[in-house]
This record gives C-alpha cells, structure tokens and sequence, in this order.
C-alpha cells in the first residue's frame, strides 16, 4: 500500500505527458537522451531537466555505455507496482522507437 502524500507526489511527477511517455518508452526500451531528443523534438537542456526530475525520485537509473548515458525504468523502486499499473493503462510507444530505428537515430548512441 502506498501513501496518500507520495502517491500525490508521484502522481504529479507523472502529470507531465513528456515524463509519463518516457516511462511508458522506458518500460521496454533503454533510451538515452539524444533519443528523447529526437522523439520529443525538445532540446537537450529541457529533457535533462525532465529525467532529472525521474532521478530525484529514483523512477529511472543511469548505466554509462561509453560517453552516452542510457536511461531505464528502475523496476527495484518501491512504488514500482503503483507505476507499473498506470503505465499497463497507456498506449504502447512502440512506434516512436521504430521511427527512430527508420531515421537511423535509434543507434546513434552506440
């Protein structure tokens, strides 16, 4: 059972649709952040400052591969089977990793 006050908190944390469609993307694929870049057409600074607020609330870990950094749904959190269930609700995302395999960019961090 999860707390009122954390569930808010990840609740609002999970508000935003950029976040919410990374962990959707995150629960099948590692990404790093040059491919968020490409799928959310955003800058670089303005991802960052979305998976940092992942990493605070320890959503997501980091492994180095290299010089890129690839991000993954952290399945050890706590409040994982709380995340778990929203995400189970959403649509699949597996057409923005194909998309990106297609423009050759899914690779680019190798």
């Amino acid at each position: 059972m999860i707390e009122i006050q954390r569930a808010s908190q990840l609740l609002k944390l999970l508000g935003d649709p950029t976040r919410l469609t990374m962990l959707k993307l995150l629960e099948s694929h590692d990404c790093c952040v040059c491919e968020f870049v490409a799928i959310f057409e955003m800058s670089q600074p303005a991802i960052s400052q979305h998976l940092r607020r992942l990493r605070d609330l320890e959503l997501v870990t980091e492994t180095r591969r290299g010089q890129w950094i690839f991000y993954s749904l952290n399945r050890e959190h706590g409040e994982y089977p709380f995340v778990q269930r929203i995400l189970d609700l959403l649509p699949g995302q597996e057409a923005s990793i194909l998309d990106l395999e297609s423009r050759g960019l899914r690779i680019c961090c190798e």
